[in-house]
């Protein structure tokens, strides 16, 4: 089997796990969630990041890019959610 059937083959199980795993989790429990997606996009900051230093051809070097772009604005809005759901946890008046 070749390494880019190998490849497709766990994103799509990875779709479908995560999906399931999504539609299970109480909204009580979402903000936890998204500081878990973020520290996951994070990682894979550090390794798109690894990725452009240790790659020579040029898509290795646009597909690390990429993925950092990519990364960056999830965790960005990520942040920007997850304080926002905090904030309907604070009393008002303080």
């Amino acid at each position: 089997m070749s390494l880019l059937l190998i490849g497709i083959y766990v994103f799509v199980l990875a779709v479908f796990v995560g999906f399931e795993i999504i539609t299970k989790i109480p909204p009580t429990l979402h903000t936890p969630l998204m500081s878990g997606a973020n520290a996951v996009s994070g990682i894979t900051i550090v390794g798109a990041l690894l990725c452009i230093r240790s790659a020579s051809p040029d898509v290795a070097n646009l597909l690390g890019f990429f993925a950092i772009t990519m990364a960056m604005i999830n965790v960005v809005g990520g942040f920007l959610v997850t304080d926002r759901m905090l904030k309907m946890f604070k009393k008002r008046g303080k």
